[in-house]
């Protein structure tokens, strides 16, 4: 059973909806690439999809470990290459709270950094850099 249903509305846009739940999310190509830029471009989903995922394997395995992330925000930067047109590298940068952590609480948190579905997912090609700003 499909997961995604997507349907293209003309002038470089796409609504693509989640089955399970309803949700939508709408993207356009971005202007150096023709579009409107107005909203998500796909690579853009890319580049976010692969800071979530992160920040919620971090949440499982702090959660699991007593380590409060309540409040933590991620910032991802997308590079774009050419020849052929692509996400060449993807900078995510975590900005912790001020809760205290302990070293082991640190390590506890980034040792699950890069290990989640989505990074082990995209091609080996693509610059991941992860930042933790404690």
């Amino acid at each position: 059973m499909a997961t995604i249903k997507t349907i293209y509305l003309g002038k470089l846009r796409t609504e693509s909806e989640h089955l399970q739940s309803g949700n939508k999310v709408i993207t356009d190509a971005p202007l150096d690439n023709q579009g409107r830029g107005e909203f998500f471009s796909p690579t853009d989903l890319l580049a976010t999809s692969l800071g979530s995922c992160i920040m919620s394997i971090m949440g499982i395995k702090a959660r699991d470990s007593g380590i409060d992330l309540e409040g933590t925000e991620v910032e991802v930067t997308k590079i774009m290459a050419s020849d052929p047109r692509r996400v060449a590298k993807v900078i995510v940068e975590f900005n912790f709270p001020d809760k205290g952590y302990s070293e082991e609480d640190k390590e506890i948190v980034e040792s699950v950094a890069g290990v989640s579905p989505v990074p082990l997912s995209l091609h080996p090609d693509l610059i991941q850099t992860i930042k933790f700003n404690w």
